[in-house]
């Protein structure tokens, strides 16, 4: 009875991370990259996100950010030492500029591509 289930389960466990998925980018606004790199430049991001991404003292790395839901509930109201950046310091669409930026910061090499890792 189980093996006649498994299909059924499995095509049900894809079809929710699909949707969910497709909810996360449905949810995620318009940004213009270009703009975002601005902004992320003069707002001051980079002191504490460094200027890729790849964080430091302060802040956390941003290459592969989280959905655009739990990036703006982080910037409107972060956990951390972060400085809320409300609507009335960043509008919702200089925030999807920033976030379009961020998305593009380019991933990390896979440590198995790294020949001094392999010895």
């Amino acid at each position: 009875m189980f093996k006649s289930l498994a299909p059924i389960v499995a095509v049900a466990v894809a079809g929710t991370f699909s949707a969910t998925a497709a909810f996360a980018q449905a949810d995620t606004p318009r940004g213009n990259a270009a703009n975002g790199k601005k902004l992320f430049d003069t707002v001051g991001c980079f002191e504490c996100h460094g200027w890729a991404g790849q964080g430091g003292g302060a802040g956390p790395k941003l290459i592969d950010p989280p959905v655009y839901p739990a990036f703006i509930a982080q910037l409107r109201t972060p956990r951390q030492i972060m400085p809320p950046f409300t609507d009335k310091v960043l509008s919702n669409q200089q925030a999807a500029d920033i976030y379009a930026y961020i998305v593009t910061f380019p991933k990390p090499p896979d440590a198995k591509n790294i020949p001094l890792l392999q010895n």
